[in-house]
This record gives C-alpha cells, structure tokens and sequence, in this order.
C-alpha cells in the first residue's frame, strides 16, 4: 500500500473520469492503466484515467466521479492506493456531537468554536465534518455533515459514512440511552473506527487501577457508596476527604471534609455560586446534613483520600494532563495546566474561583531548582496512566485529561480521568500552542486509526 499527498480539483466535464498528474500517476503505479476505482468511505465508482501534463501531484475529478461518491469539496487529501487499480481518497473524517436543533450558525452549541477550529485545521489534508445522531441515513449509509467553507461558514453535504470517528458528544446522560449505544455499534458493526466511546465513570477507573499493580500506587484510597462508618474511618487516618458525585463533572457536588481534634468536623462545598464552610461538632451532624440534602443521591458518591498538596499563597495546586494518541498510536502529553484554587474553595475549577498557571510558574514556586524533575517524573506517570486506562478498556480511546497532585513529598496523585476533557487550559496564553497542538494530534491519530498513515517527514 502507497500512501501520498495531493492537490484534488474539480472539472465540469460530465462523464467518469479522473485526470492525473504525472507525477501522482508514477506515486500510485498507474502508469500504463486505463480505469480504476475510486473510492471515499465506502463508496467507489469507476473511472477512465486520462494523463495531464501539470507539475506535482494533482487529481483533476469530473462530475460523474464526484456525484458517484459524494466527494464534498476539493483541496489537499491524501490517496491510498488499495488492491490493484482501486485507490481511496481522504481521509473522511467524522466529528460526533450535539447541539440546538434550531441554529445553523452554531449547531453545536459552546463546543462551535472547538469544532471550526478542529474542521479549520483538518480540512488541510482531509474531508472533515461535524454531524449530530439526528444527520446519519443507515438506509444507504450516508450522513449529512457539517462542512466549513472558504469563508469559515457551514455549509451541509451529503457523503458516505466516515473513515473514522472522533466522538464529542457532549451529555453524559444521552450515552447511556439506547439510540447512542446502537449508533456506537452500528459503526463497530461497520468497522468504522470510533474513539472516545464514552465519558469514563469515577467509580470504575478507580477500581481498575488500584488493582494494577504498575498505577495502584498513584492512586488515592477511594471507597465508592461509602457507609457513614467508612468516611468517618478515612477521615480517622487522613483528617481531609473528598466526598464527590461518581458522575459528576466541573467540580459540582464536591465536599472537602476534614477533622481537626478538638475543634471539631468541616464541610466546605459551593453553594450558589460561593465557597460555603459549615462547622459541626459532631460526625453525625456532618452526616444528618448531607443526607438532608442530598438523600439518596449520596448513594451515587465516591469518598476519596484527601492529599496535602503544594500550595501557592496557601492555596491548593493541581494540573490537568491533555494527553493524546499520536499518529503512531503512542501516548503523549500534549498540554499541561496548574490549577490554583480560590480562596476557600473547595476545587481548583476555574469557574469556581481557580486561576491557571503555567506548570513552570507552578512547580519552580514549590520546588525551585527541582521543578524540572519533578515535571518530567510527572509526565512519565501520566503516560503510564493512560497506557494502564487504556489496556482496561475493550473500545478506542485517544484522549485522556488527567487531574493530578503533587504533594510536599513530590508524589504524584491521580485524582480524576476524563474521556472527554474540557478545554479551558487552552485559554492561557502561553498554552495556546499546546492547543493547536491537541488538534493535529486528534487529526494525526485520525489518519492512524482510518489507515491513512503518513511516513516520517511527509
């Protein structure tokens, strides 16, 4: 299999055939054939192959070719040329998610923006959409798709069922449903890879890597549903716990308790908006108060140890981890986030008071001279994490965001892993490389994932 680079045009000529550069004929071993097969997704159409004589690599379509397989728009894309005589273009790349029916300026709702910037990209050396559950046609495996124009705008075309999706679904809730999970196995029925199958649950990572003996270590003792028995003893030996929702997301829910003898036991959570701090003099009034709020919702909350972490200005610092799957399949780091709590928070989210920081400006603070070292150790756990979430995991998955500590000692915790993580790092301004970065990683291991492989340097 050849892979290569290349420029596809549009001619009006009416009938089946492709026009081929020279230099393209000699790529994709064409030279001396007649016809061949075209094919984008799954969908092929023959065509009569005519030679021009034009400097680099170019594809020149005519309209019975591009109406034969939907080809959406022209530019750069990659051919792979299959068995003999038959060559695949695109990638065709799919982008899942969810947003208001009504808008066709924003269809996806907050994630619009993320979602131009990842089609803006990708239209570079791709076909690359943005489609809903509701645009799929499985009568004829076709999807209606979001396209961006020259103008930056969508406009919808109709095409074959991708190479390869990249799931950003947005609710948690709408995975679960059973339209969502026979839309995922319709495309597994298909072999169309999908990656980032769902949201992870807390409860579920946790497990898995206690019991792993290469990660068990960075992980924080957690008992989910925990009896009143249990929270009371964890806080016995570790005087702070995080009480958290096993589905939650943005830091919603969250207490931190801790004891101090002789003073007594405290709740400190967000309450409209504001940090709230609650005494108690007693653990069974902490309880009686959560249970009054929250009744049986409580049984859906993880308990986990609470770790002492650096602190700047007497207040908690952790670090978001981006990570991604490369176009070699390989783990990186991609993007890394300080999070400084608020004053009185009970999280580091920004929306909740945080602010973010570089890691440099972060660990050179705790650790001066060693904050080098400290950062790189912290990179190889993270890696190692994902690798351990992954090997679990029976679906694709190609992005990870981590939450991770470093306490005093310089021991790395493994607080969070989501499958779909936010973006809000991204926002700092020396990290906004870091995130054009993660959107040609999510390209990259795209092309990985469809086939469409590129060699080094091409």
């Amino acid at each position: 299999m050849s892979l290569t680079f290349c420029n596809v045009h549009f001619t009006q000529a009416p009938e089946r055939v492709v026009y081929v550069s020279g230099a393209l004929m000699k790529n994709l071993k064409l030279s001396g054939k007649k016809s061949m097969h075209l094919r984008l997704g799954g969908e092929r159409v023959p065509a009569t192959i005519k030679r021009i004589n034009k400097a680099g690599k170019h594809l020149y379509l005519a309209g019975g070719v591009r109406r034969g397989i939907k080809i959406p728009k022209p530019g750069g894309v990659y051919l792979r040329s299959l068995q003999e005589g038959e060559v695949q273009i695109g990638p065709l790349i799919g982008v899942l998610s969810d947003g208001p029916v009504s808008s066709q300026t924003n269809p996806f709702g907050s994630r619009t923006g993320f979602i131009k910037q990842l089609l803006r990209q990708g239209s570079k050396i791709s076909f690359i959409f943005a489609f809903t559950p509701r645009d799929i046609h499985w009568e004829d495996d076709t999807v209606t798709g979001y396209f961006l124009n020259e103008a930056g705008r969508f406009m919808r075309k109709r095409v074959p069922l991708p190479d390869v999706v990249y799931n950003r679904l947005p609710s948690r809730r709408a995975e679960t449903t059973s339209s969502i999970n026979q839309l995922r196995e319709r495309f597994v029925r298909r072999r169309i890879p999908f990656f980032n199958w769902s949201f992870f649950n807390k409860s579920d990572i946790y497990r898995l890597l206690e019991k792993d003996t290469a990660v068990g270590r960075y992980v924080p003792e957690s008992i989910m549903s925990p009896t009143p028995e249990q929270i009371k003893e964890m806080l016995d030996r570790h005087s702070l716990v995080y009480y958290k929702p096993n589905s939650g997301s943005l830091g919603n829910g969250i207490y931190r308790l801790s004891y101090i003898p002789r003073s007594g036991y405290y709740a400190r959570y967000r309450k409209n908006g504001r940090n709230a701090l609650l005494r108690f003099s007693s653990f069974a009034s902490l309880m009686r108060t959560l249970q009054a709020r929250h009744g049986r919702a409580l049984r859906g909350y993880v308990a986990q140890q609470g770790i002492r972490l650096i602190e700047i200005d007497s207040c908690p610092i952790d670090f978001r981890f981006h990570m991604h799957k490369n176009g070699k399949n390989q783990w990186v780091v991609v993007g890394i986030g300080a999070k400084k709590a608020g004053k009185g928070s009970v999280t580091t989210h920004l929306k909740n008071g945080g602010s973010l920081l570089t890691p440099d400006q972060a660990l050179s603070r705790a650790f001066g001279a060693r904050a080098d070292e400290v950062l790189r150790n912290a990179k190889s756990v993270a890696i190692t994490l994902a690798e351990a979430i992954e090997s679990h995991q029976q679906h694709l998955i190609g992005e990870i965001g981590f939450d991770i500590g470093i306490d005093r000692e310089e021991k790395i915790w493994m607080f969070e892993a989501n499958a779909k993580p936010g973006r809000s790092i991204f926002k700092h301004p020396s990290l906004r490389a870091e995130g054009k970065a993660s959107v040609d990683h999510i390209l990259d291991h795209c092309l990985y994932l469809s086939k469409f492989r590129r060699r080094d340097g091409s």
